[in-house]
């Protein structure tokens, strides 16, 4: 399976994959882009911006998975807002959705935290603290509680730019969760494979 995995940071959805699939991964911060380097040296990983990336190339993947930054969008940036700084939500999460939503014929899962205001387009799935927007059924499961914890400790004992929170934040996505919805993804695939073949 041709896989794009946007927004790719330090590779926490990605972590469970395994090396089977051709994975494009694409990451705006060069450091971010060598650590992922470093932990899937298969991968092709592509310093760009990956909301133009998704627009220039998303017909060529099976699989899109995309997890915008969520910091604008997030709780905490309700308080942020009230308290110091005022910011706009950004708006490329809600731009991918509808782009994908609309256009693209292959599987996608646009990630994101759960957001301080109430959606404009419903997810098809919450899990954890995460909405996600697909084009398949992502049945719920368990997750460990401090999922970020674990992925920042993972990450403090690899990189000596671990102090810096943000970067190590980037798609902090669980990896059993990552792998739960590529499965699916990889399931709704096949079963579409085996209906194609039996009308031929």
């Amino acid at each position: 399976m041709k896989i794009l995995n946007l927004y790719a940071g330090i590779g926490g959805n990605r972590k469970l994959w395994g090396n089977e699939h051709e994975i494009t991964s694409v990451e705006f911060n060069e450091k971010i882009a060598n650590q992922y380097h470093k932990s899937y040296p298969n991968d092709k990983i592509i310093v760009a911006d990956a909301h133009q990336y998704l627009l220039d190339h998303y017909q060529e993947f099976d699989f899109i998975w995309s997890s915008p930054p969520c910091q604008t969008h997030s709780r905490a940036n309700y308080f942020i807002n009230y308290i110091t700084k005022s910011r706009y939500p950004k708006m490329e999460l809600w731009q991918e959705i509808l782009f994908l939503k609309t256009f693209c014929k292959g599987k996608y899962c646009v990630e994101n935290v759960i957001s301080y205001y109430e959606h404009f387009i419903v997810p098809t799935a919450e899990i954890g603290r995460h909405y996600f927007w697909s084009n398949f059924n992502i049945p719920k499961i368990k997750l460990p509680k401090n999922e970020v914890g674990t992925m920042m400790k993972q990450y403090v004992g690899t990189n000596k730019h671990a102090h810096n929170k943000p970067l190590i934040e980037r798609n902090a996505v669980n990896s059993k969760l990552g792998l739960h919805i590529l499965n699916r993804a990889l399931e709704i695939n096949i079963a579409n494979n085996v209906k194609q073949t039996k009308l031929f």
